[in-house]
């Protein structure tokens, strides 16, 4: 599994047992660790501030014993990763530099002790006291120290640290909870991935601060926080240290360790390098500021054979935890856009299509939220349903009872005799199922909805989804037209989502039992006529593929940037044991083709609002002209297959 070709790297955090002042105890289990992040396939690894000393050494710090012995630990440890060549280790020590004490970390690699970068802010409150042994980082003058026979760089400015396939920074420790973190130049400067060096002792609701602290940074700087911190092995005269790590990417925790263990912890986890790359690219903001000094370390490929990080296969969808606040935040999003649009044009009525499918339900609920909110009568909506050839008694029924349990005004206009009329106008043999068969009924139902509209001074509440919109999977000047589009941007495994949750918190037991069947029914615009039982014979997915799919592939593409080769390889872990390598190539080539091919339906799209970070609109996220060839994506699609 090629993940470092394709923008992933294998961090790690570590919180080894120790011994207060026992350096070559601290040296044999942090070489302990390191050989089980080998195993792990790990690529950069880090250990807590002043880990191989100990944190809580007090003022044996000033002894020269310890001093030597913590250099001497160091410099076998550099040579335990000579024959290391895939991993880079960083760790803590104290470092004497003329008559001045330093509290340091040290990079490592095969080729040595890399550099030195010396702790920027030192503590000097009720629980720390580190001003008493430690100078900050902006006493330093000297460029470098001999350690042994070697010349180490040592940081008296910002220094990253540049490998094949990343470049990085480290901050220890009090770094991160000042106002202005070192770790921020050190993103600006360049840096994707962020290590810290820490010791945080454990207080009453410490823990829940701490890893806010490490998420937000993360996120503020578009990189991974690695964040290592002592554990039980420190001393406890006053303090308790709970071997906290933490990694974490642009905001979101990818591992935690178990804290309080009493044996060495590890945690490890993938960073996806290519999407922090994507979206530093698109924040033209990252130009950096001032000098900084970079350390070349050679580091060789590994070949996982696994991915440690989960990749959701539905990310539209929020977790179970956040299922509450993220769905009523869409809900809003829908229901406040809508209501301004009827504000600023001073509408109190509005017509909708009501076809007993999924989209046109979610947006007469979003509706009705809306007049509800405005203190307007559920009756000013006018939800008609437009019964036509394919039209089936199960859609039918539960569009007219779902309107009726709502309390709008129900209206019934079959399309039928004006459809046929209309195929005589224009010769068409109404037996050849073509697509002009299926598109002059959308474009009727379209016409019905704004005249009716037109009638009643409202406005036309358009019911596509974001999905749909994607895959151009909507007539045009037919149901891909209205005049506000509350569901542009919801794509349709949410919308199942959504309508869920509204018939499941908001909604009394006889609307409810009406949307449950509505979310049992499938996806079909019901264009073609049902089969000799009565049912749908036009099944959506059985002709673009399922939505599942093509809402994963857009959201890569979309949101991260992903090339082919990294939608398939992401959509192999997501999907593993419910898709075909094959059948992933096959509705991905689908997905290419009717994106770039659709996009003059998205050019002139009605308004509607953005709920997400993915969104379609001509005018707010995706600019792409109309005439664009996928013929490269598809390319490159075609040098996989070859290839598998």
């Amino acid at each position: 599994m090629q993940i470092n070709r394709l923008g992933f790297i294998r961090v790690a955090a570590a919180s080894p047992r120790l011994r207060v002042a026992d350096c070559d105890y601290n040296r044999v289990e942090i070489q302990k660790v390191i050989g089980k992040a080998l195993a792990e396939q790990v690529q950069i690894i880090c250990f807590p501030e002043l880990s191989l000393t100990g944190y809580s050494c007090g003022d044996l710090f000033f002894q020269e014993t310890l001093q030597r012995e913590a250099i001497a630990s160091l410099q076998e440890l550099a040579h335990f990763m000579l024959e290391k060549p895939t991993l880079i280790a960083i760790v803590g020590l104290p470092v004497r530099i003329g008559n001045t004490l330093y509290n340091m970390a040290a990079v490592i690699s095969a080729n040595g002790i890399m550099g030195l970068v010396p702790k920027t802010f030192i503590p000097n409150d009720r629980e720390y006291y580190e001003k008493r042994w430690f100078a900050p980082a902006s006493t330093l003058t000297v460029p470098s120290i001999a350690i042994g026979t070697e010349e180490v760089p040592v940081a008296t400015g910002g220094m990253l640290f540049r490998t094949p396939f990343t470049t990085f920074g480290v901050e220890i420790c009090e770094d991160l909870w000042m106002p202005a973190p070192p770790s921020s130049l050190l993103a600006m400067q360049g840096a994707e991935l962020l290590f810290n060096l820490s010791a945080s002792n454990e207080l009453v609701g410490k823990h829940r601060y701490r890893k806010s602290l490490v998420q937000q940074q993360s996120g503020r700087c578009n990189a991974a926080y690695i964040y290592a911190s002592a554990g039980m092995g420190e001393s406890t005269t006053d303090m308790v240290f709970s071997g906290a790590c933490l990694i974490a990417e642009n905001g979101t925790l990818l591992a935690e360790s178990e804290r309080f263990s009493r044996e060495s912890e590890l945690i490890a986890a993938d960073i996806d390098l290519h999407t922090l790359r994507h979206d530093r690219m698109i924040n033209t903001n990252y130009h950096p500021p001032g000098p900084v000094t970079l350390i070349d370390c050679t580091m060789e490929p590994v070949l996982p054979d696994r991915m440690l990080r989960t990749i959701p296969p539905h990310p539209f969808i929020p977790s179970e935890a956040r299922a509450e606040e993220n769905l009523s935040e869409v809900f809003n999003i829908q229901t406040h856009g809508l209501a301004k649009r009827l504000l600023h044009t001073g509408t109190e009525k509005v017509t909708i299509g009501v076809s007993g499918g999924l989209d046109s339900t979610l947006a007469l609920l979003v509706t009705i939220k809306t007049f509800d909110i405005l203190g307007l009568p559920r009756k000013n909506i006018f939800g008609i349903t437009m019964p036509g050839f394919g039209t089936t008694e199960r859609t039918y029924g539960n569009a007219t009872k779902l309107m009726v349990s709502t309390g709008v005004t129900a209206k019934e206009i079959s399309i039928v005799d004006a459809v046929k009329q209309h195929f005589r106008d224009i010769g068409h043999d109404p037996n050849e199922h073509s697509v002009t068969y299926e598109n002059s009924q959308a474009r009727e139902r379209t016409q019905i909805l704004m005249d009716y509209a037109n009638r009643i001074g409202g406005l036309v509440v358009g019911t596509g989804n974001l999905s749909e919109l994607a895959l151009g999977w909507a007539t045009y000047n037919g149901d891909h037209m209205s005049m506000y589009s509350v569901n542009s941007s919801v794509p349709k495994t949410l919308v199942a989502s959504l309508v869920r949750w509204i018939a499941d918190t908001q909604m009394e037991d006889s609307s409810r039992n009406i949307l449950h069947d509505v979310l049992d029914t499938p996806f079909s615009p019901e264009l073609l006529p049902a089969d000799e039982d009565g049912r749908i014979a036009q099944e959506t997915e059985h002709f673009i593929g399922p939505y599942e799919l093509h809402d994963f592939f857009l959201y890569r593409m979309l949101r991260y940037g992903d090339n082919p080769a990294r939608i398939l390889f992401l959509a192999r872990v997501a999907f593993a044991g419910n898709y075909t390598d094959d059948e992933l190539l096959k509705w991905l080539r689908v997905f290419y083709k009717r994106f770039f091919s659709q996009q003059f339906k998205r050019s002139c799209m009605p308004d509607g609002p953005k709920v997400g970070s993915v969104n379609l609109s001509p005018r707010g996220n995706w600019r792409m002209p109309s005439d664009a060839i996928a013929d490269s994506w598809l390319k490159e699609l075609e040098t996989i297959s070859d290839k598998s």
